[in-house]
């Protein structure tokens, strides 16, 4: 698993070998001794810096050492080791911060007032993305890479467990699978009790509950919403520790025995958080045709940012696929209700008083991600109040309790979800000079070229070469552009009144009949895109009659307008919702399996994939069924007790669907932990994506930006044209309002 994690280049730097022997021998040195060295090679270092930051340099100098930079960043990302890693860490903060330098004290002498308002407002989104990469270099440089620490006591000695499933309007299709999964835990008999939290109050999941042996909880009211009821299921248990699954997230069979070796290891320890991984497509994904080719949103924060994180003992708490320590939790006065992300505010309160948290990259569990965009933007509307409440109420640069490494893991956290203003200026920047002939920057345009492109180039392949499979190129900059106008409002309030709003329910699960194009929440993007094309022809018929220094002024912007252009068609082309005509995704697996046929004949073959309703076969060489035949599964060669009835649903070239029949729930339960709870079903395909290629990345969102930009066209001209004939638009088989609320 640490080998998939690692996402650099296998060639071995020479360098690296050399000071790690110097390291070796100054260790053997005195500690007085020691202590000088670090004390004098820090100030050399600083002063070294401090002058390379500051000496003004003219256009060619500059140009000059700005190549020389960049050349020896493309030379040292091809050798591998984390020395290279913060090497180029470096030699990106030099570039950076040295434009930052000559950006505030050579570009802001304003000539009125409304080259100041454009050119303030710019400089104020740059320092703001500035200190995000700066805060971001630190949580990243040095993941932990924690393993796990396998239990050495005897399963007699091992603690209780109270496995807690907070539900409130999820199917109870979604939730069975949870609960099913979570009885199939492998943990002592007698030390694992399973729960189910019903804030919905349903007669139907009490009484699924009582079926299956597992204890129902409910509330007479629904404060605090999540918080609450965990909460309430805290007053009423007694295990050791918790286990917290949200409803739709499927944990294995090995998810105990993974993560508590750890707790015992640690008497600190209060948690430890597992990655949240998803067997569906999440909207960016699905719209997008994306799914496992590109990392998804949240791949870079559980891939990376967390186990960075966990270096500074700051690992987050994430609401569901973890486990906590009881005594611990209660010492803080259980979940956290004074904020709609009561998940990483818990997590902030233990290491304010001092207990340590962990994450371990190893995931035992998945779940379904949002299958629209409409519940997807809802969801990170909650996330971005959530963390502005924070910020607002419990900020972490103040108070007792964490160190400076704690306290820039938890604000980088919070500042991430301030980045609304700063992607809208930063989409309609250059409008500014193209519409109103404003000049943002007080410099020639070449001196603005050889200062800014260092910055993006440097602070860019740092990245790619940091994040590797976990967040692509140019991809972060569409995932905020989405997002950006949606979450500005809801995040200044917060930061206003941090009470007011409500809180928002992700719905998960549900089909969608056909595509359509959501013009509702493309709203915003449309006018961003109209507004960049108007800007690049305006700017085209300037550059038609310019003179050179005028020229080179335009190129520059028109350059950047079309990089929003592209950046903005790609958001556009994510509103168009693509159907999904299934109840529940299906999983690839190849596992094998055994077909009893009616007349008592039977043939191995493996599945391609598998779902709660049944399974895709790859049949073998002459293998026939008929549509509708009747068919018994021995799934994973197991003793004929556990065959499964299911019938063909279709059938053609060596591929079948089979779908289940009536299962009673002993077979149910058979079959989710044969399947689902498998302890390699999400492990094997956790970090095997291929690695980023700038150029690359930026070619696959040109493209789906181009393609959007057509469709759009089309959509319109249909729409027009609907309107003309005075017939009403097809309603959206999804709603695009906001999900259900709840205080």
């Amino acid at each position: 698993m640490t080998a998939q994690l690692n996402q650099l280049p296998p060639k071995t730097w020479r360098l690296q070998g050399l000071l790690d022997t110097f390291q070796d021998r100054v260790s053997r040195w005195p500690v007085r001794w020691r202590q000088s060295l670090k004390i004098s090679a820090g100030l050399i270092a600083a002063l070294l810096v401090l002058g390379i930051l500051t000496a003004p340099l003219n256009l060619y100098s500059q140009a000059a050492f700005a190549a020389v930079c960049f050349a020896a960043s493309l030379v040292i990302r091809k050798q591998a080791g984390r020395l290279a890693i913060l090497t180029l860490i470096t030699l990106s903060l030099i570039a950076s911060l040295r434009y930052m330098y000559w950006r505030l004290s050579d570009t802001l002498n304003f000539e009125n007032w409304q080259d100041a308002v454009f050119g303030y407002g710019l400089v104020l989104a740059e320092l703001y993305a500035l200190l995000v990469l700066v805060f971001g270099y630190v949580q990243t440089a040095w993941p932990l890479h924690r393993k796990p620490q396998f239990l050495q006591q005897p399963p007699a000695e091992w603690p209780t467990v109270d496995v807690f499933i907070p539900t409130y309007n999820e199917s109870l299709g979604i939730v069975k699978l949870v609960v099913l999964a979570a009885q199939a835990i492998d943990w002592p008999e007698g030390k694992l009790r399973v729960h189910m939290l019903d804030d919905g109050r349903r007669e139907e999941f009490k009484v699924f509950c009582e079926q299956i042996g597992v204890n129902y909880i409910t509330r007479d009211n629904n404060q605090h919403a999540k918080a609450g009821n965990l909460n309430e299921a805290l007053k009423v248990t007694d295990g050791e520790f918790i286990a917290i699954f949200d409803a739709d997230h499927v944990p294995t069979r090995s998810f105990l025995q993974i993560t508590m070796g750890w707790f015992l290891k640690d008497p600190n320890l209060a948690l430890l958080q597992t990655p949240h991984f998803f067997y569906s497509p999440d909207p960016f994904e699905k719209n997008l045709d994306t799914f496992r080719s590109v990392p998804n949103e949240g791949e870079l924060f559980y891939g990376l940012v967390q186990d960075g994180n966990d270096l500074w003992n700051a690992a987050f708490f994430c609401g569901s696929c973890a486990v906590i320590r009881r005594t611990h939790l209660l010492e803080v006065g259980g979940i956290a209700t004074e904020t709609v992300t009561e998940d990483a505010h818990t997590a902030l309160k233990l290491n304010r008083r001092g207990f340590n948290t962990a994450y371990l990259a190893v995931p035992q569990a998945a779940g379904l991600a949002t299958e629209s965009l409409s519940r997807h933007i809802s969801q990170r509307i909650r996330w971005a109040r959530g963390m502005a409440q924070i910020f607002r109420t419990d900020n972490p640069l103040f108070g007792k309790g964490l160190n400076l490494g704690q306290r820039i893991c938890y604000l980088n956290a919070m500042m991430h979800f301030f980045y609304s203003l700063p992607r809208l200026v930063f989409l309609t920047a250059p409008l500014a000079y193209l519409f109103f002939d404003a000049q943002i920057f007080h410099a020639s345009a070449l001196m603005v070229t050889v200062y800014v492109l260092p910055h993006i180039f440097h602070s860019s392949l740092t990245n790619s070469s940091i994040q590797g499979r976990f967040r692509h190129s140019f991809w972060n900059e569409v995932y905020e552009s989405v997002l950006a106008w949606y979450i500005m409002r809801p995040v200044l309030l917060a930061l206003i009144s941090p009470s007011l709003g409500k809180f928002n329910v992700t719905d998960k699960g549900g089909t969608l009949d056909k595509d359509y194009f959501n013009w509702k929440l493309a709203r915003p993007y449309i006018v961003l895109l109209t507004l960049n094309m108007i800007g690049l022809a305006i700017g085209v018929v300037k550059l038609i009659g310019s003179d050179s220094a005028e020229a080179t002024t335009l190129l520059i912007n028109l350059a950047w307008t079309v990089y929003n252009i592209v950046i903005v068609s790609t958001a556009v082309a994510v509103a168009t919702e693509s159907s999904q005509v299934r109840n529940e995704p299906r999983v690839p697996a190849d596992l094998p399996v055994r077909i009893y046929r009616e007349d008592g004949t039977w043939f191995d073959c493996v599945t391609r994939d598998f779902s709660q309703n049944g399974v895709g076969l790859a049949l073998p060489p002459q293998v026939l069924l008929s549509v509708n035949e009747k068919l018994r599964l021995c799934i994973l060669r197991t003793p004929p007790s556990s065959l499964f009835p299911a019938k063909t649903v279709f059938s053609n070239d060596n591929v079948a669907g089979v779908q289940f029949e009536a299962l009673t729930l002993r077979q149910q339960s058979e079959l989710v932990r044969l399947t689902f709870s498998r302890a390699d079903t999400w492990a094997n395909t956790w970090g095997n994506g291929r690695l980023d290629a700038p150029m690359s990345a930026l070619r696959e969102v040109s493209s789906i930006g181009f393609r959007a930009i057509l469709r759009l066209f089309v959509a319109t001209l249909k729409d027009s044209q609907a309107l003309l004939r005075k017939r009403p638009n097809t309603p959206s088989p999804i709603d695009s309002t906001a999900d259900t609320q709840r205080s």
